[in-house]
């Protein structure tokens, strides 16, 4: 098991910047992805932003230039640094790990995080 804990949301007007945080910890895998998702009301949850254990990253392309997704593998914690943030970007933001131990893919979701970007 995987307990995922996000901090770093809040109100911001826009044009404004957020760090989130999510600190990982219990039994995690060395092959894993760890990402960040978001959901705005009445909306899908969709991707913002994936990084992998051996460091490769993505980016929504809605978020790319703006968000860096960055990790602290001695904390088990992932980061995502918000810039110019816009009014589109207010959603619940979601931590995710998805790890793999054999052989199956495992999913692990935190609780969310709420960012409003609004005057």
């Amino acid at each position: 098991q995987v307990q995922l804990v996000e901090s770093g949301g809040g109100l911001v007007q826009p044009g404004g910047s957020l760090r989130l945080s999510c600190a990982a910890s219990g039994s995690i895998s060395s092959l894993y992805v760890m990402g960040w998702y978001r959901q705005a009301p009445e909306k899908q949850r969709e991707l913002v932003a994936t990084i992998t254990n051996s460091g490769s990253i993505n980016y929504a392309n809605s978020v790319k230039g703006r968000f860096t997704i960055s990790g602290d593998t001695a904390k088990n914690t992932v980061y995502l640094q918000m810039n110019s943030l816009k009014p589109e970007d207010t959603a619940v933001y979601y931590c995710n790990e998805r790890q793999y131990v054999p052989f199956k893919w495992y999913d692990y979701w935190g609780q969310g995080t709420q960012v409003t970007v609004s005057l």
